[in-house]
């Protein structure tokens, strides 16, 4: 599952794919800078962020000069502010001031997107210079009207990066009915931004025919570019020699590992009714992470009385190649209805740590397509609490 070989793509070749013709013979060629923004950079250890920061490492070996606007960390493990301004080899990071209202509620959340979008547009027009590219991620969801509206002004060229497909989440969820008015709004946003990007990247082939489907127009625009893992930092360890399995008493029992964020596109129903039916055997479940998820799934395993459960916080960077390597199985879970919405960056580490995949996902998640051509591991349908074929 791992060759000990860094299993990160070309960033620099994944963004020119990207770039139709007219901007990779012009523009790109002539590219001495990439502005990156997104809101989460480390030390936040925010996946997207950390992802981020792997990408724009692999592009400044390239020759590129990179600016990265971003936010004060909001999920950081020893410190609640970083510099405003950082100078790291040719990646230059600027740090906008952090607004964090409400952080754990969506409407938080949404109020600190804007926020944070409001500077990325001030941002970018007092610091756009001639031949730049800039890289929009979807952190928040809707950076990117910043990038369309200063595009208007400057008419510099902009590439969308999506991590989740909004407002379709937040309409899947049931936080907006698609009738509404906000979700048709940002549905038009959604396509008058992709029509006048360069480029449009997502992480899954679901996403992308969602996407097409959204706005025809931009079909010859949208790549797939999968999520990734180090595998240079993160690779196979035996659990008798690993120092976290020893301290958190794993070494000796079968574990089933679930490492990242337990959100709300996340099934964490159909672990726990594993658990349930799973505690009068020698199998441990274990959870690293935090999410909107998190507190209730504790409740509900303190309310059932399981004893087969290990819930752990977010673990800093230098611990994950012990981490994820301290189980038997590692879990990814897709809630039913978000499968072509959302791809669990957490698979990736999964792999590269060489532990088969159990992901609980919809009949029609691309994640089964991977499970089978890679031979890694099983697929479980959302509510199926025990998997008949692989018993565990």
């Amino acid at each position: 599952m791992s060759n000990h070989k860094s299993s990160i793509i070309s960033p620099l070749h994944s963004i020119e794919a990207v770039l139709p013709s007219e901007v990779s013979d012009t523009s790109y060629h002539k590219l001495t800078t990439l502005s990156v923004i997104t809101e989460f950079f480390p030390p936040d250890y925010a996946a997207t962020g950390q992802l981020i920061e792997e990408l724009v490492k692999q592009l400044e070996k390239q020759g590129i000069m990179i600016r990265v606007f971003t936010g004060q960390p909001g999920y950081a493990f020893t410190t609640a502010k970083a510099p405003a301004l950082e100078q790291l080899g040719n990646i230059r990071v600027q740090r906008s001031r952090s607004t964090q209202l409400w952080s754990k509620r969506i409407r938080g959340k949404a109020v600190n997107g804007v926020l944070f979008t409001l500077r990325t547009f001030l941002h970018i027009i007092k610091n756009a210079r001639k031949n730049d590219v800039f890289l929009l991620t979807s952190a928040p969801p809707f950076l990117s009207i910043a990038g369309y509206f200063a595009h208007l002004l400057l008419k510099f060229p902009y590439i969308c990066l999506i991590y989740d497909l909004y407002p379709d989440i937040a309409i899947a969820l049931g936080v907006v009915s698609k009738k509404h008015w906000l979700a048709k709004f940002w549905w038009a946003v959604n396509r008058q931004i992709w029509q006048k990007s360069k480029g449009i990247i997502v992480l899954s082939p679901a996403m992308k025919e969602r996407v097409i489907a959204i706005c025809p127009e931009v079909a010859d625009k949208v790549s797939v570019i999968h999520s990734w893992g180090d595998s240079e930092l993160i690779f196979p360890i035996a659990k008798e020699k690993n120092w976290f399995a020893k301290q958190h008493n794993l070494d000796t029992k079968f574990t089933i590992l679930y490492s990242g964020n337990m959100g709300r596109c996340h099934d964490t129903d159909t672990i726990l009714a594993t658990a349930q039916k799973l505690q009068d055997e020698p199998i441990q479940f274990v959870c690293i992470g935090g999410g909107p998820k998190r507190e209730s799934f504790i409740q509900d395993v303190t309310r059932l009385g399981l004893k087969n459960f290990l819930f752990l916080p977010y673990q800093d960077k230098s611990v994950l190649p012990y981490s994820l390597t301290a189980c038997d199985l590692s879990l990814v879970s897709v809630e039913a209805g978000l499968e072509s919405l959302v791809a669990p960056s957490k698979l990736y580490p999964a792999l590269a740590a060489g532990r088969p995949i159990a992901a609980i996902c919809p009949k029609n998640s691309y994640l089964r397509q991977l499970i089978a051509d890679g031979e890694f591991g099983i697929s479980i349908d959302n509510g199926e609490s025990i998997n008949k074929r692989s018993n565990l």
